[in-house]
């Protein structure tokens, strides 16, 4: 594991001008999200040559004051350059207008989080999800309200999670059908992205996605849609409720993206109702992105700060943690690690467990 943010030490003026690139994010966030969203980054990546505030005024839609205001902003974090009166987009400017990643990111945290996220500190004191009920209604935590999430808030969450998750499914499916299990048990299955995939990997293999009703129902469609109704089916349970057991004695269990949406104590919980539905022969595959285990920093900082989307908006327990964390968790749920597969799609690591001896 490798600890990432060693950071340079720096003189008293520099540690003060990084103080306040962060005192003024929410700023720079809006003014580089409407450069983009606006057309101001694709009008002067088309102009090489460079625009006046004037000219580019001619381009998008936008008062004059507006363009001045926002490439002022844009120019102090470097999305864009200033020469003889003239601007240009920098490498930053262009991974703005053409990353997918950087383009997800910016609208998950912009229509599902950044309303909500004012409501951090009191999410934390008490310990629920604040910001989601200040913000999308009175729901216990977030999962339940996603099919009832709002636009763009619903299409920017879901983009966000199949994004991440759904690069990993291809790399990750040898490892889960090397033992040619015959049943997998999908826990979170979400929307059955997985277990479709899955179900199309391996024609012999029955799969049971277990996950909230709300949930299943899309699940459902998708599945119906696919023609897989007959090999896909769904159990709907509330994993929070811990006096739900499992059903038991299936070959796999696979569980995605789904234990960092819990607080420790229902992480071993959960984990220990799968290990009572195993049998020796069974094997748990855990896929997740430890901020401490991850090849390039820039992953590290995304995964880390999404922490306080689970504390504000999801259920103010939860957060992304490190590998060492999930090991410790096997470990008291009775759990074995036998196999640690790292760098699996967009830097997540899967675990192998079986039950102990």
């Amino acid at each position: 594991m490798n600890i990432p943010f060693n950071h340079p030490e720096l003189n008293v003026a520099e540690a003060l001008y990084a103080a306040q690139k962060i005192a003024f994010s929410p700023m720079t966030f809006q003014a580089v999200r409407l450069a983009w969203k606006r057309g101001l980054l694709e009008s002067l990546a088309k102009n090489t040559q460079g625009l006046t505030p004037t000219s580019l005024a001619k381009n998008v839609d936008m008062r004059l004051y507006g363009i001045r205001v926002i490439l002022e902003s844009c120019l102090s974090v470097g999305v864009v350059s200033f020469e003889n009166e003239k601007y240009f987009i920098t490498k930053i400017g262009q991974i703005m207008l053409h990353d997918e990643m950087t383009q997800i990111n910016f609208n998950y945290n912009h229509d599902v989080n950044y309303l909500g996220l004012f409501y951090l500190e009191e999410s934390i004191d008490t310990a629920t999800p604040v910001g989601l009920n200040k913000t999308f209604g009175d729901w216990p935590t977030i999962y339940p309200a996603l099919t009832s999430l709002p636009e763009p808030a619903q299409s920017s969450w879901f983009e966000f999670d199949h994004y991440y998750s759904d690069n990993a499914f291809a790399a990750a499916l040898p490892h889960v059908f090397k033992r040619q299990p015959k049943t997998l048990m999908d826990i979170g299955g979400n929307t059955g992205k997985f277990s479709i995939t899955a179900a199309h990997y391996n024609d012999k293999t029955h799969i049971t996605i277990i996950d909230l009703p709300e949930q299943l129902a899309v699940a459902k469609t998708n599945i119906s849609q696919a023609g897989l109704s007959d090999r896909i089916n769904t159990i709907p349970t509330n994993m929070l409720d811990h006096s739900q057991a499992l059903p038991k004695n299936y070959d796999a269990i696979w569980m995605s993206q789904f234990l960092d949406c819990f607080g420790e104590d229902d992480i071993i919980a959960i984990l220990k109702r799968a290990a009572q539905a195993m049998n020796q022969n069974s094997r748990l595959f855990v896929l997740e992105t430890y901020w401490d285990n991850q090849q390039f920093e820039a992953a590290a900082f995304c995964i880390v700060n999404t922490s306080p989307y689970f504390t504000a908006m999801a259920n103010g327990t939860s957060r992304m943690y490190r590998l060492s964390d999930m090991l410790n968790f096997m470990n008291q749920a009775g759990l074995e690690v036998t196999e640690t597969t790292e760098n699996i799609g967009m830097g997540h690591t899967l675990l192998e467990a079986k039950l102990k001896p």
